[in-house]
């Protein structure tokens, strides 16, 4: 469902409310919801950083839950609220984004979570704030975690043939953006989460058994795609260095990723350029936490 976003004088003098939600939603939240959802004091894993928030929010209706992480931007770029004023439906808040890319990405079959409300609030003289809730994976885990446990629970052979599945499924996700030239700009292993069940087994197939978090920053580059496409591949190669992924694991990714064509000598420079950037991945996240580091030590 959604709502208009008024005229123009109405954004500017009184400012409105851009809405949407799923047909459950208001179940949870109650009639006039939009009036409190940025004041609502949410502390569940509460996370706060220049002018955002977010944190996991448990509503229950009778015998019914539902858990969301809710994300609340309070400061955003003038420029955005501007052209917010100008062209309303041009989705120029964060939140309206992500609910545009988990609609498109649901649409061609990508594995995503469900968005359960979003809105953007426009004005007035030029404020904008927005909001997005979606729908926690209950009962799942991130890859960084869920790799290391798999790896404890399956003796060595079941969890080579438990990776071996899982990488087939993740090359198929990565090419189905990839080959559309759209990005997701923060492809690390974390990102991807599976159920926790599945850590302790291996599953007949992984066909809708993986899921892709956080598509905010997704987008489509036509003319640029190489370039972000290496830094897709380079955050996933940075970030695969967990407990049970090994070499021949990562090869297996490329091996499938590429086909044949991993033997031209563009894509061996490609490679190359992949690895630099990884490379590059963990020389900053070292040089952070050395930084981190001094800061703690320092009086």
């Amino acid at each position: 469902m959604a709502s208009n976003a008024g005229t123009f004088w109405q954004r500017l003098f009184c400012g409105v409310r851009r809405l949407r939600h799923q047909p459950y939603w208001p179940e949870f939240v109650g009639t006039n919801w939009d009036e409190h959802i940025m004041q609502a004091t949410v502390t569940d894993r509460f996370h706060a950083k220049q002018g955002r928030t977010i944190a996991r929010w448990t509503l229950d209706k009778g015998d019914r839950q539902l858990v969301v992480y809710l994300k609340r931007h309070y400061q955003l770029p003038w420029r955005h609220g501007l052209m917010a004023l100008l062209w309303p439906e041009g989705n120029w808040s964060p939140a309206m984004q992500e609910w545009q890319h988990l609609e498109w990405a649901r649409a061609v079959g990508l594995p995503v979570p469900t968005a359960a409300a979003g809105g953007e609030f426009i004005g007035p003289w030029g404020r904008f704030r927005s909001f997005i809730a979606v729908e926690e994976l209950t009962g799942m885990l991130a890859l960084h975690e869920a790799v290391p446990l798999a790896a404890q629970r399956l003796d060595p052979v079941t969890f080579r043939r438990w990776k071996r599945g899982l990488i087939c499924h993740m090359v198929a996700l990565a090419r189905c953006l990839h080959e559309r030239r759209w990005f997701h700009k923060d492809f690390y292993l974390c990102h991807f989460y599976v159920a926790e069940e599945d850590t302790g087994r291996l599953p007949d197939a992984w066909n809708n058994r993986l899921r892709l978090i956080d598509l905010h920053r997704l987008a489509q580059h036509r003319w640029t795609g190489l370039w972000w496409q290496i830094k897709d591949l380079a955050q996933l190669l940075y970030s695969s260095d967990v407990p049970g992924v090994e070499v021949r694991d990562r090869l297996w990714f490329w091996h499938l990723y590429f086909g044949t064509a991993r033997r031209r000598r563009s894509i061996r420079w490609l490679r190359r350029i992949i690895l630099l950037q990884a490379w590059n991945y963990q020389r900053r996240h070292e040089r952070r936490l050395r930084r981190q580091r001094r800061n703690r030590e320092s009086p």
